[in-house]
């Protein structure tokens, strides 16, 4: 099959045959039919994200496809069947604390890296083999609307999180990083779980305002000044009453000061979720008080993706017209241009973009 595979950081894709996948048992294997181009692969490929990647590698993270073959575990699936293959692979001789591998991106841990010798190359292929348990049915689509359905890769990162919170109908929430790729998608997806409110901080204030014009006055835009104290008290004042939950899906570049402001805005005996990559690279930590997260029972959540079941509920919410895959602007490259793909998507990282590869 062809593929793009990346040989040594820093340097472009090589675009050529390699083996197919074959199949073994707990796999199935899918026909690659479009798949998402994240804004930081071009971090990922040049090593400045510093991700678990051993080489030579195929990357892409995650896809939409057909199913090609199916192995003896599989009972519901059938070759043919429109599928979501998700990214995130699972060791699976431990129920409690698995080991987890984000195939043809990154690893966590020595148990992750184990795993990521076997499911090791992901999507910017023509096909790809997954887990049997990765393969999640979409039902009826066609060609072209495969390219919309790749947006659940990116709303499945922040609906992880607000499952870890429990997040409740009629609760308020603060997006910390609104504006962003993840966190305009966090706020489309906590507004169709039932959010009564959604807090959005940010400094693009063009954003803000586009935000509000998609979903409504559900959303309460607030511009920060880059001073702590007094964003914290904005971000308060903006909602309508006290904020139950806070999930910060901003990226390595953002200051801690930043993050902090906004988590700091969460009611007693709330709920806050890391999702983002502050400090990933290194420098300050968040120092967060602990007599302030003691005294006031504040439940902190580390959250890395989503569990097994969470696809499977986000098509449901879309298929039920609770969750739209039409805000995304998409911008399609075949195989052979998938460095193009890469930069194309790096220079429109902001929301509501998607870059998505054709094999």
């Amino acid at each position: 099959m062809k593929a793009a595979v990346l040989k040594s950081f820093g340097t472009p894709l090589v675009i050529e045959d390699v083996p197919a996948p074959v199949l073994g048992t707990g796999e199935v294997i899918v026909d690659i039919v479009s798949t998402r181009v994240l804004s930081y692969t071009n971090e990922v490929l040049s090593g400045e994200r510093k991700y678990a990647l051993a080489l030579p590698v195929i990357p892409g993270a995650g896809c939409i496809g057909r199913v090609r073959a199916i192995g003896p575990d599989a009972t519901k699936l059938a070759v043919g069947d429109w599928v979501l293959c998700d990214p995130t692979v699972r060791s699976r001789d431990d129920a409690v604390a698995p080991d987890i591998t984000l195939q043809g991106v990154s690893a966590r841990g020595e148990g992750g890296m184990r795993l990521q010798k076997y499911f090791h190359h992901g999507s910017f292929a023509e096909q790809i083999r997954v887990p049997t348990e990765n393969v999640k049915r979409l039902g009826n689509i066609t060609d072209a609307e495969a390219t919309q359905w790749c947006a659940l890769g990116t709303m499945l990162v922040p609906y992880g999180g607000f499952l870890a919170a429990k997040l409740q109908p009629g609760e308020t929430v603060l997006v910390s990083g609104a504006t962003g790729n993840f966190g305009s998608a966090a706020v489309a997806v906590a507004l169709a779980m039932g959010a009564a409110c959604v807090v959005a901080p940010g400094r693009n204030e063009a954003m803000l305002a586009e935000l509000v014009r998609r979903y409504g006055e559900r959303v309460r835009p607030v511009k920060l000044s880059g001073h702590e104290a007094e964003d914290r008290d904005s971000m308060m004042r903006a909602a309508p009453g006290p904020i139950d939950c806070v999930l910060d899906i901003m990226p390595p570049s953002v200051s801690t000061t930043v993050v902090r402001a906004a988590i700091m805005t969460v009611r007693p005996y709330g709920r806050v979720v890391l999702m983002g990559g502050v400090n990933m690279l290194g420098g300050a930590g968040l120092e967060l008080p602990y007599n302030w997260i003691m005294r006031e029972c504040i439940t902190i959540h580390g959250v890395w993706m989503y569990p097994p079941d969470a696809a499977v509920r986000l098509i449901a919410m879309v298929r039920a017209g609770l969750l739209r895959l039409d805000h995304y602007k998409t911008k399609a490259f075949d195989l052979d241009h998938a460095n193009d793909a890469v930069a194309y998507a790096a220079a429109n990282a902001g929301p509501f973009n998607m870059t998505v590869i054709r094999p």
